[in-house]
């Protein structure tokens, strides 16, 4: 019998949640057969097996945070026996057991529920269409753990893919969610009960709900915390008149070449961004302590974070060498980020290494933030709405669309000439595109 350990799966990990197991004691599996969903500080991973075998015992449960080097489950061996029964050979008319095809989301595991028969299944290659519950949905692992967040039941959604498997879109529509930001419906208050002197938090009171630290906030709270009271943060702003913009979008979206790819005005301001970047370098800099002092590190590269909402909370993936892509490139890039981010699939490399961050807080309805800067980084730059508003051209009044450019920045590497400077560019962007193309 072979224990395996939960592993490094990569930069420094200490800790991991158990997000959901894939097989169950008895199943047989193959190596790199994925045997859980892990959640990280920023993604949801798939463990693979090290092992071929059999499961025996799941040694943690789904929810809980495990070490790095713990042990997490056992796995009889091809040719060995467990413990508790005899091997079966072909002499005495055994077989080798294969895994049972029915699976269920609502799988009882060790330690869930009652004592029913776990639901859980073997899990193919990711790559592999599955089948999800006993009434026959099939969807692939990144839909079924969006269904999960959204509470979307998938025996309710109507698939539309081929052989007829639901979808991303699918389960979107099904839960009417129009945007990352959009509540799905009102919950009830708790039962409420008699009122005098309000009582300190208990578990036994209704009117508290205790909700763990962990996994995605417990990586941002730590991060925001450490950004906030080590780098001295200035904000800055300005309104622009983002028409042209507008156009300039209009006129990609009818282009053959972007006849596959989403274009926004978040493409334009990628690209505002990486133009001030490379008129104002220091922007894109680090402040690094060293022994008895620090240094200022100016990076010659720009790997382009983009803050994205997605149901398990906020991850800031970055686009590698940003400033070396073409605009249809970087549109593409734009496109697989997000969509990536919104089904959970981002990897811990992904979210490593930036420069600096787009925060595109104008899809929530906001104009204008003040945000917190990523640890490592000396400036987050907020995209406002994009609003029809009245706007003054040479004395008069006329309708344009019009946003607002903001953003923080660390004061011990920028002064306030240098922020003016590159949120001037990147307004001057949005206002006349045309820039671009000097």
């Amino acid at each position: 019998m072979e224990t395996f350990h939960l592993p490094d799966v990569g930069e420094g990990l200490t800790e991991a949640e158990l997000v959901e197991w894939r097989v169950k004691p008895g199943d047989v599996i193959a190596v790199n057969d994925t045997i859980a969903d892990i959640e990280t500080a920023k993604s949801v991973v798939e463990l693979p097996s090290p092992f071929a075998g059999t499961v025996g015992e799941l040694l943690v449960n789904e929810g809980d945070t495990v070490d790095v080097g713990s042990p997490i489950l056992t796995v009889a061996q091809a040719g060995s026996a467990p413990a508790d029964e005899p091997a079966l050979s072909s002499a005495d008319g055994g077989a080798t057991p294969e895994a049972p095809a029915d699976a269920s989301d609502s799988a009882v595991l060790v330690g869930y529920g009652s004592g029913a028969e776990a639901k859980t299944r073997r899990t193919p290659k990711s790559h592999e269409t599955v089948v999800q519950s006993s009434v026959g949905v099939v969807a692939k692992p990144p839909v079924r753990k969006l269904a999960r967040d959204l509470d979307v039941a998938l025996s309710e959604v109507t698939g539309t893919g081929p052989a007829g498997e639901v979808t991303r879109d699918d389960v979107l529509k099904h839960a009417e969610q129009a945007s990352v930001f959009r509540n799905l419906s009102t919950p009830a208050w708790p039962t409420e009960r008699e009122r005098t002197i309000p009582a300190p938090p208990a578990s036994t009171d209704p009117r508290y709900e205790a909700v763990p630290v962990k996994g995605v906030r417990k990586a941002t709270a730590n991060a925001m915390v450490g950004s906030a009271y080590t780098a001295p943060h200035v904000s800055v702003w300005t309104d622009v008149d983002a028409t042209r913009t507008m156009e300039f979008v209009a006129r990609l979206k009818k282009q053959p070449q972007f006849a596959d790819i989403r274009v926004s005005p978040l493409l334009v301001y990628a690209r505002a961004v990486l133009w001030a970047v490379q008129r104002t370098p220091e922007i894109n800099s680090a402040w690094i302590e060293k022994d008895g002092g620090a240094e200022i590190q100016v990076r010659n590269y720009v790997n382009l974070g983009i803050a994205a909402a997605t149901p398990r909370g906020l991850i800031v993936p970055n686009i590698k060498d940003a400033h070396d892509l073409s605009i249809r490139e970087l549109a593409l890039a734009l496109q697989n980020l997000t969509v990536t981010a919104r089904d959970g699939r981002t990897r811990p490399e992904d979210m490593s290494g930036g420069t600096i961050t787009i925060t595109n807080i104008g899809v929530f309805g906001m104009d204008a933030a003040t945000p917190i800067l990523n640890p490592g980084e000396a400036g987050i730059i907020a995209m406002g709405a994009i609003r029809q508003k009245p706007w003054v051209v040479d004395g008069e009044v006329r309708p344009a669309w019009v946003t607002t450019v903001s953003g923080s920045f660390d004061h011990r590497i920028v002064d306030g000439d240098k922020i003016s400077r590159f949120v001037a560019d990147v307004a001057a962007v949005l206002e006349e595109p045309a820039l671009l193309l000097d």
